[in-house]
């Protein structure tokens, strides 16, 4: 029988661009059947990143009643990011957001990944 330790695949993710790659690729292609559209460094802050997605999933199917305005129900998939992150390690404030596209009937949603600053303190220790 072999030892039960964790495995080089299983390893917790410390640094801060691997649980943002892990969240862009390996959390939403189950979630989603793909890779996310894009991530991005905020240009702005330091402490921001962005995930992109063209159609999220979430989004196509749902009608927002009128009352409710621009609601995004890309904000449940920015709940499951942060849990992700905070529960790795990484805290962070995760808000959804609908951006135009030039050309594009849709906007697109981008989940805004805002981390705390103790996290980006310890990623410029590593």
């Amino acid at each position: 029988m072999q030892g039960r330790g964790r495995e080089k695949g299983n390893r917790r993710e410390v640094r801060l661009l691997g649980i943002l790659s892990f969240v862009h690729s390996t959390l939403w292609k189950p979630l989603f059947g793909k890779v996310a559209d894009s991530l991005e460094k905020g240009t702005e802050n330091e402490d921001e990143y962005m995930i992109s997605e063209k159609e999220l999933l979430v989004n196509r199917f749902i009608s927002v009643p009128k009352d409710m305005g621009a609601f995004n129900c890309g904000a449940y998939v920015a709940g499951i990011v942060k849990g992700v992150l905070d529960g790795s390690g990484f805290p962070a404030r995760v808000t959804a957001h609908f951006v135009p596209v030039e050309g594009q009937p849709r906007p697109k949603t981008t989940i805004l990944i805002k981390f705390s600053k103790e996290v980006l303190q310890r990623a410029r220790l590593s």
